[in-house]
């Protein structure tokens, strides 16, 4: 048997994301975000004041990924930083002013981007593919992690 990456659900799940990626790039520029902001922004908009660890541990980012996008957003006026009352080696961050006013124009621009995505589907499709897709994801992840 001869693998065929166009039958390769890895192949194609990383082809999906790349795509995927390029459609919220194109929407959140005028937004004033990059796509990999956006798991940040989300959960900042959820609880301002987290810190780097408590992001890192929500967000299953690596540590050197999630330096280097908060130090982006906070150069692009995203974030702010301050000491954590308690533990002199972390800092809170915080959306700035300009963070919490982007909420509404960014969630739209992920909004349309998925809307794209699903251009076709009924909404049983929808729900089966993401189903399907988390149950991948589950099982994976259990694989790379044994």
């Amino acid at each position: 048997m001869v693998f065929d990456r166009r039958e390769s659900a890895a192949y194609l799940a990383g082809l999906l994301a790349k795509e995927a990626a390029r459609a919220l790039q194109a929407r959140a520029r005028q937004s004033g975000f990059a796509p990999g902001q956006l798991p940040v922004l989300l959960e900042l908009w959820a609880g301002d004041g987290l810190t780097q660890r408590q992001l890192l541990d929500r967000l299953d980012i690596e540590q050197a990924t999630m330096a280097n996008t908060l130090a982006r957003m906070e150069r692009d006026g995203l974030i702010t930083r301050s000491p954590h009352p308690n533990d002199k080696r972390a800092q809170l961050i915080h959306l700035s002013e300009r963070g919490q006013a982007m909420r509404a124009d960014a969630l739209a621009a992920a909004e349309d981007a998925e809307s794209e995505l699903f251009r076709g589907f009924r909404k049983f499709e929808k729900e089966l593919l993401l189903e399907y897709m988390r149950m991948m994801i589950a099982n994976i992840a259990r694989d790379t992690r044994s």
